[in-house]
């Protein structure tokens, strides 16, 4: 149809196109800032039947308000505090407001944690209604509530807080992050294909990707929670995947060219070969990227639902647009100079050349490059993976400033008691609640422990009050307890308390900041083994259709890992660890968030699987024909070399942009790929694999004799496989 009929099949890409756009027009208003939890938890359960039953749920929104003149609790201040108080509980969405003037009565030996170490500065902390969107339209709606406000200085922080200026803050960095990637990236289409209609190739189909996935999210997201931050996913992979089947294309096609065949024949050949080789590869991709949907939280599953989308989108697109572009314009496209693409018999001479070299001597480039990489690697040993607060935001957001001030100024460890429900022990049974509040304050680091019976802790003993009543409900719904430890709620120490809680009866349910991070780290953790046999047994199943060899596939396992591991042993280093956070403007918090390890392996080890279908796809149509392991490395390096390399260095432009957000978790997902598609292309691709495989020699195509010949009737090939004697049993 291409060549039959390319009038008609571009007046239908052009209908399709503004479809499109309608399709997906609208889709940030329905896609969600949270998705960070895991539904299924008990720290999630133990927070619903809290709320459900008790009315009660830790405060999703703080107001820090610095008085100007006095302390906060003078009859001024008060006065004016109680006001302040009534307006906001006034506000559509607002559940309930705590603070120091309307706490109630607290026992004399009792510090009043809502008031600061100094005085001067009072928390109100807000319960809103609804899940994380619904907090997030409240907290636009109270943003009218900071600043100066009569006699107080307001700033806003807290959950609902941070997850809005995060999302606000991604989404202008991603604008900003395409006004710089644009022009780089124009300039370098432009000098990689040679020419401004072969450069406007890859742009027509990062159209048709980003578009159709933005339609395909908004159908997603009438359905699952779909978090706002995969739109970065998505524009990078768009543009960068558009870039890689492309070239792909355009340079089968300019050496068909080269080789004196017209456009329509060029066109054919070029889907017959490349084109199945883009299928395949985007299939490769989409695989990886689909391993993240064992995980059960709803932000790395919204990944996969974009990365997916977009990967098919591409590569379908690819494979239609790309020839009818190339049927339309071909005869200009390809009368350019093709010397890099096409210019020798084994294609760029560079690229030969660097092949040739590394395979003269390759235990030095494998044992010399290796133990660099497993070196840069080493720090990810000491990856300890957490959740992100508000030092994901710049230090001067106005949420991260009031979280500091809560940090600095007041009990931080008064914000996040660990909650821990008891449907067994009724609200009035004095003996049994008693014997667990001591069975809790034996363990560390436990401070207090509140109940419906008053106060209990280390030389702490109060009589319940007015505020106590709040753990109290039906005589049959149990009671609950809240627990302060001296630790603040991001500590290994918190985090082991919890655990020891949850040890002291079977029945018992925790919730609360701290029991969140526990929850959410282990259940990412408790699906990672499964992740990766996904990623590892696709991988090799589609390698092996792709080459008949068993060996080859565990080569590229292998030496994908050792990428990565070299690319997160350097996140660790800035990220966790702090080196050169200064400089890169990132607050190093001791942990690294835990999703973005996972999300990055999925996408950089799908991104690597990419270039080494390229690769691969020419270096065994080479070895089909010649049986030279040695000289069909090399051919296939210098084929698809310059392809590669062009592809990655663009694809690195357009995630370096993005690592200029101020989110931290972006910058580190954006810096992390671009680091891990050079590494991958200028590294493993154009170093280690020629190495391996000369070492390797021709058990690089090996499998056993069943494997082989179920391949050769079944398997997928850059172009058709050549006839062989039935009777060969090599």
């Amino acid at each position: 149809m291409a060549t039959r009929r390319s009038r008609l099949a571009i007046g239908i890409v052009i209908v399709a196109v503004p479809l499109l756009a309608i399709g997906g027009a609208g889709v940030k208003q329905r896609l969600s800032v949270g998705g960070f939890v895991d539904p299924s938890a008990e720290s999630t359960l133990a927070a619903e039947r809290l709320e459900a039953i008790f009315g009660t749920a830790s405060p999703n929104y703080v107001l820090v308000a610095t008085a100007v003149d006095g302390d906060v609790l003078n009859s001024a201040n008060t006065a004016a505090g109680r006001g302040m108080v009534e307006k906001l509980e006034a506000i559509p969405g607002v559940l309930d407001v705590v603070s120091p003037w309307t706490l109630g009565e607290l026992p004399e030996d009792t510090r009043n944690p809502l008031r600061s170490r100094q005085g001067n500065k009072a928390v109100l902390a807000l319960r809103l209604a609804g899940d994380e969107d619904d907090q997030r339209h409240t907290a636009e709606a109270l943003v009218d509530s900071t600043g100066r406000q009569g006699r107080f200085e307001v700033v806003a922080t807290g959950p609902a807080e941070v997850s809005r200026q995060a999302a606000e803050q991604a989404e202008r960095d991603l604008v900003k992050a395409e006004l710089i990637a644009a022009p780089l990236t124009l300039i370098g289409l432009l000098l990689v294909f040679r020419g401004w209609r072969a450069a406007l190739i890859p742009l027509s189909v990062a159209i048709f990707a980003v578009l159709g996935t933005f339609c395909a999210l908004s159908i997603i997201a009438s359905v699952a929670t779909v978090s706002i931050f995969a739109l970065n996913l998505t524009t990078a992979l768009g543009l960068g995947l558009a870039v890689d089947y492309s070239l792909l294309l355009v340079a089968r096609f300019r050496e068909e060219r080269a080789a004196g065949h017209d456009v329509d024949h060029a066109v054919r050949r070029s889907v017959q070969t490349a084109g199945r080789t883009v299928l395949f590869s985007a299939a490769t991709v989409a695989l990886s990227m689909l391993a993240l949907l064992v995980f059960p939280v709803a932000y790395l599953r919204s990944f996969a639902y974009a990365g997916v989308a977009v990967v098919l989108i591409a590569g379908a697109a690819a494979v239609i647009v790309v020839p009818l572009l190339l049927a339309r314009f071909g005869h200009r496209i390809g009368t350019a100079a093709t010397v890099g693409t096409a210019g020798t018999a084994g294609g760029d001479v560079f690229w030969a050349r660097q092949a040739n070299r590394v395979m003269r001597h390759p235990w030095i480039w494998v044992i010399g490059l290796g133990a660099i990489l497993i070196g840069i690697g080493l720090p990810f040993r000491q990856v300890d993976p957490g959740r992100i607060d508000d030092r994901v935001l710049p230090e001067a957001a106005s949420a991260r400033v009031g979280a500091d001030s809560l940090r600095h100024d007041f009990y931080l460890v008064d914000f996040n008691p660990i909650s821990v429900v008891a449907p067994w022990i009724g609200p009035d049974d004095v003996t049994a609640i008693t014997e667990f509040e001591v069975r809790i304050l034996e363990l560390p680091n436990v401070y207090r422990v509140d109940s419906t019976q008053g106060f209990l802790g280390t030389g702490l003993s109060v009589a319940p009050t007015d505020y106590n009543e709040r753990f109290r409900a039906g005589p049959q719904d149990g009671t609950w307890f809240d627990v302060t430890t001296w630790r603040n709620p991001d500590t290994h120490e918190a985090e082991e308390l919890v655990q020891r809680i949850r040890e002291l009866d079977t029945r018992v349910q925790v919730s609360g900041t701290t029991a969140v991070v526990t929850d959410t780290v282990e259940a990412v953790r408790s699906r990672i083994p499964l992740a990766l046999a996904i990623v590892a047994v696709t991988t090799l199943v589609l390698l092996f259709l792709m080459t008949g060899s068993v060996v080859v596939p565990l080569k590229a396992v292998v030496l994908n890992l050792l990428s990565l591991t070299a690319t997160f042993g350097a996140l660790v280093w800035v990220f966790q660890e702090g080196h050169l956070a200064g400089w890169l403007g990132v607050t190093a918090t001791g942990r690294i968030d835990v999703f973005t390890p996972i999300l990055m392996f999925c996408v950089a080890f799908g991104l690597s699987m990419d270039y080494e279908v390229f690769l691969l796809a020419r270096i065994k149509e080479a070895y089909d024909l010649t049986g030279d392991n040695v000289a069909s490395v090399a051919e296939g390096i210098g084929r698809t070399g310059r392809v590669v390399t062009a592809a990655a260095t663009l694809l690195a432009v357009v995630f370096g942009a993005i690592a200029t957000s101020n989110v931290t978790i972006v910058r580190m997902f954006g810096l992390g790929l671009a680091l891990a598609v050079l590494m991958d292309a200028f590294v493993i691709r154009a170093t280690l694999v020629p190495a391996v495989m000369r070492l390797a020699g021709r058990a690089n195509w090996w499998a056993p004799r069943p494997l082989r010949r179920w391949h050769l009737r079944w398997g997928i090939w850059e172009s058709d496989p050549i006839e062989i004697d039935p009777t060969d049993r090599r």
